[in-house]
């Protein structure tokens, strides 16, 4: 019997030398293939674009929370407040091009009957606080979550003009306590990727570099929170479309628990109730103190799920944190300069709490691209090139890209890539769909187990900075850091930790267990102090 074991682990060996060589010449030629190509997008934009212009204005710098309290308090007014952000709007839109759609005037009078319900004394400041948290702050949102009046466009070219007849069930409950919409910014075509870009409204760019990419598909909420040109908004997250806008753009972001917040008004909606649980509305803002009131608005009666309210002693958390996804294959390595923020996270956290974080390396990460993929399956028969046709029968993908050859399609590059590569994706119910889905549930089942009811993750968010425009066509799958979380269910946060060598945004994702949500937002506020959270963009026009 050894003898026979012997045989076949020399065997097993053997055959798994030949392997093991493969794939270190495709670590090789993709990290290659990377150089080479950072160097022709070097060349292209140049090492440095222009960043954001200074704020002049003081209540651009305050927190929608601070806002709140100094408007029910009557040291601010509302329109007052509304009118700084609309001059900001109207001084940096052009440059960087968050803004798809705006409704100043209307955004105005509601701001006149917020002072003036103030005025009347019809209620107390304390009651203000309970029912209208937010009552007279102007909030954006992104162009894909229905905010009724304003473009519903999601980005995609066939709905040019269309517009929301009612809001979303979030933006519904954010108006409901006081909140005024004012603007909608601009997303990746039907949010499909990370780069908000699209043939409707252009690109958007980065307020720290505009050769920048802000990320996608909440790019454009992102952008316009780190110029100070909105207090907060709103996002949604399938593969880390808020966290990763969040992250390019030195702001925070927050994914829910899957299944808290509802989905209705957002476009296009999942296919399936297990899609429908990958997908989270979540806050995205400037100042962490913001993330839990927003949340507890947004999540409406499932918010007692979460005890938001709930005191977090963090010196009674147990810390984790894993510095990469292991070595996917095509996936970028982590830069060094998140590797040493995400360690002085992990220095700050034990020196402050007391407590050692644990080093871990969970080998599933590995496969996070190809989990995501296959589980964004589903038996509905449909796939993005549905979307793309704007649910109305399916486009010809590769008729499409012979005319976007000849600048005659209204889809982008990537969009028509993206029909493609899920054409040819793991099958809906194929025994690799049923083995990555097997995977998929014992990554959660492991996490579940390690995090408990107080335990956080800290782990990277992207593994690298901001990249240049187009230049995410030649790292499709760094994505997966963030998308792995979505299918998983669990709540992240993404946390900004200042600037690195390239002057451009470093940070971290907090990660917790189910309805966990108050440890990630606790988390991120203690970081904010630790590390000073959003930092203005140097003015450089």
């Amino acid at each position: 019997m050894g003898e026979t074991n012997e045989s076949s682990t020399d065997e097993t060996l053997q055959r798994s030398k030949p392997f093991s060589f493969v794939l270190c010449i495709q670590h090789f030629l993709f990290t290659f293939i990377m150089k080479i190509a950072r160097v022709i997008f070097i060349i292209i934009y140049g090492k440095k674009g222009h960043s954001m212009s200074a704020i002049t204005e003081p209540l651009l710098l305050e927190s929608a929370t601070s806002l709140a309290e100094k408007i029910r308090t009557k040291q601010l007014s509302s329109v007052k407040v509304l009118e700084a952000f609309i001059r900001r709007v109207e001084e940096v839109n052009p440059m960087f091009n968050c803004v798809v759609d705006k409704r100043f005037d209307e955004a105005l009078k509601a701001a006149a009957e917020a002072d003036a319900l103030v005025a009347s004394g019809a209620y107390t400041t304390e009651e203000l606080l309970r029912v209208k948290p937010f009552l007279g702050v102007p909030i954006s949102t992104k162009d894909c979550i229905a905010v009724k009046d304003f473009l519903y466009t999601a980005g995609l070219y066939a709905r040019k003009g269309v517009r929301a007849k009612e809001d979303s069930d979030a933006m519904g409950l954010m108006r409901k306590a006081g909140a005024i919409p004012f603007c909608l910014t601009n997303v990746s075509e039907m949010c499909m990727w990370w780069e908000s870009s699209n043939t409707l409204h252009g690109r958007t760019r980065n307020p720290y570099d505009t050769n920048r990419i802000v990320g996608g598909s909440s790019g454009g909420e992102g952008c316009i929170q780190s110029l100070a040109a909105s207090p907060f908004g709103l996002g949604s997250d399938i593969g880390g479309s808020i966290r990763m806008p969040s992250f390019f753009t030195g702001t925070f972001g927050h994914k829910p628990s899957k299944n808290i917040v509802s989905n209705k008004g957002q476009f296009p909606m999942p296919f399936s109730s297990e899609q429908d649980s990958f997908l989270g509305i979540g806050p995205m803002c400037r100042y962490a103190v913001d993330l839990k009131p927003i949340l507890k608005v947004i999540s409406g009666e499932r918010s007692n799920l979460l005890n938001l309210d709930e005191p977090v002693d963090l010196k009674k958390l147990k810390y984790y944190y894993q510095e990469s996804d292991g070595g996917s294959r095509l996936v970028s390595p982590v830069d060094e300069d998140l590797t040493y923020s995400l360690r002085k996270v992990v220095e700050y956290l034990q020196g402050s709490t007391g407590i050692s974080a644990t080093k871990i390396q969970l080998d599933s990460f590995k496969q996070s691209a190809a989990i995501w993929f296959a589980n964004m399956k589903d038996d509905s028969g449909h796939g993005f090139g549905h979307q793309l046709a704007n649910l109305n029968g399916d486009i010809n993908p590769i008729k499409e890209l012979l005319k976007f050859c000849v600048g005659q399609s209204k889809h982008t590059f990537i969009g028509l890539i993206t029909a493609l590569v899920d054409d040819a994706q793991t099958p809906f119910g194929s025994p690799k769909y049923h083995h990555l889905v097997k995977k998929r549930n014992d990554l959660r089942s492991e996490l579940q187990d390690l995090l408990g009811e107080n335990g956080v993750l800290i782990y990277p968010t992207h593994p690298t900075v901001a990249p240049y425009h187009n230049e995410p066509l030649v790292r499709p799958l760094n994505f997966s850091y963030t998308g792995i979380i979505n299918v998983l269910g669990f709540p992240a946060t993404a946390v900004p930790l200042g600037l690195g060598a390239e002057g451009l945004p470093l940070g971290v994702q907090v990660i917790a267990n189910f309805n966990k949500d108050r440890l990630c937002l606790a988390v991120a506020e203690e970081l904010e102090k630790a590390f000073g959270g959003w930092v203005r963009p140097e003015v450089n026009i």
